[in-house]
């Protein structure tokens, strides 16, 4: 049996689903693994390391996720400007408060491999910290985390 690879030509490898989380009341660490599972499509027989056979996920209510232990205090996002004095700091209470759906992004983006390939992956991640989305139209398969 000869192994499958698959190329940009293959239109069975580059047809992708479209999945709907709602992270709502679900664990942040557990969630973004799934979700970068399927972004990265180790979730398809198709699946191979060097091309982008993963779906596209849309998350809503980003901020209500869920945190455990003292992750919601202690838990700090850094950011560097590249000036000197240029570090800055905010809690894991504080990012959910003001940017819930960039905590999303960063612990997926944390989770698939550093390079060009998981920059085009990341594209396919929409994060919505409510119910409303611009993606009334499609047809979605529910993903449970």
């Amino acid at each position: 049996m000869k192994t499958y690879i698959a190329k940009k030509t293959n239109t069975d490898a580059n047809k992708k689903t479209w999945f709907i989380v709602d992270v709502r009341n679900k664990v942040l660490g557990r969630a973004a693994a799934k979700i970068a599972t399927v972004i990265r499509g180790k979730h398809k027989v198709t699946y191979t390391p060097n091309f982008d056979t993963g779906d596209n996920v849309v998350v809503v209510n980003a901020r209500n996720v869920r945190v455990t232990g003292n992750k919601l205090k202690e838990k700090q996002y850094l950011t560097f400007s590249g000036y000197p004095g240029g570090l800055k700091s905010a809690s894991l209470e504080l990012m959910l408060a003001t940017k819930p759906t960039e905590v999303i992004k960063r612990a997926v983006r944390r989770m698939l491999p550093a390079g060009p390939l998981s920059r085009d992956m990341l594209k396919k991640l929409r994060v919505y910290a409510g119910e409303e989305h611009p993606f009334k139209n499609i047809n979605f398969k529910k993903l449970e985390v």
